[in-house]
């Protein structure tokens, strides 16, 4: 037997396959452990803002801060539509507080003083807080920022002076992600997990998943653990894959 198919018999015994299958679950495994310890919970960097038709005006709004009318601003939308994300980057951005949804029922009035305010589902704070966030709106160096899936004249309050005030707030709608964005934020979730996604698999999610940043993250995420189960790249195929098996729940896709 020449030494070619001696060593052409080593490399496909069985021995060897076994071997071969077993380094290769390794790699496959180290990568996916790699994906895993990047994966962080979801960051609002103003630079991570994709700006598109959709969301244009509610970006130029924030970034006009201070010179809002009465020291308030309200983003309208629904969920998924970026109001958070414009938020906490403009809280973070000017030194100022972001008070999500759980702690907005609990915002120290007495620790507020000179420094940004910006509330995330305003509707939900009670109404003496949100009567006395809006009268310190105008102090020199303070300002709010409001964000609900509501307009502030459709919020619960009984407080005549606060429904005065609520209808006055200037209010700046954000609509669904268009393609623009669902492609951007499907691109970057794609490459936080160390996948460089192919255009026609961007082109595929873009015209068939629901137009909203989480969903987007989710569906990456499904995506990224059919992908690393099956070995194997992330192409249209395998997509395609993933929607059949989560059409029937109706969560992802629609």
């Amino acid at each position: 037997m020449s030494s070619s198919a001696k060593r052409k018999q080593r490399l496909t015994s069985p021995g060897s396959a076994r071997l071969r299958f077993v380094v290769d679950a390794g790699i496959s495994g180290l990568g996916r452990q790699l994906r895993l310890n990047l994966e962080h919970a979801p960051t609002f960097r103003r630079e991570d803002f994709i700006t598109s038709s959709s969301n244009a005006e509610a970006a130029a709004a924030v970034d006009a801060w201070p010179n809002w009318l009465g020291g308030a601003l309200t983003l309208v939308g629904a969920a998924g539509s970026g109001k958070t994300h414009l938020a906490a980057a403009w809280a973070e951005a000017h030194g100022g507080r972001f008070f999500e949804t759980v702690a907005a029922q609990r915002i120290p009035l007495s620790e507020l003083g000179g420094e940004p305010v910006a509330v995330d589902d305003a509707d939900q704070v009670d109404d003496e807080t949100m009567f006395h966030l809006i009268n310190l709106a105008a102090a020199e160096g303070f300002g709010l920022l409001l964000t609900s899936r509501a307009w502030p004249r459709a919020w619960s309050c009984t407080l005549p002076d606060l429904r005065s005030r609520l209808n006055a707030l200037r209010v700046v709608e954000l609509h669904e992600p268009d393609d623009v964005v669902l492609r951007g934020v499907l691109d970057r979730f794609f490459r936080q997990r160390l996948i460089a996604p192919p255009d026609d698999v961007l082109d595929y999610l873009v015209k068939r998943i629901e137009r909203s940043v989480p969903k987007a993250r989710e569906v990456v995420t499904r995506i990224d653990e059919a992908a690393s189960a099956e070995a194997r790249g992330v192409t249209v195929a395998l997509v395609r894959k993933v929607i059949d098996d989560e059409t029937v729940s109706g969560e992802l896709f629609v």
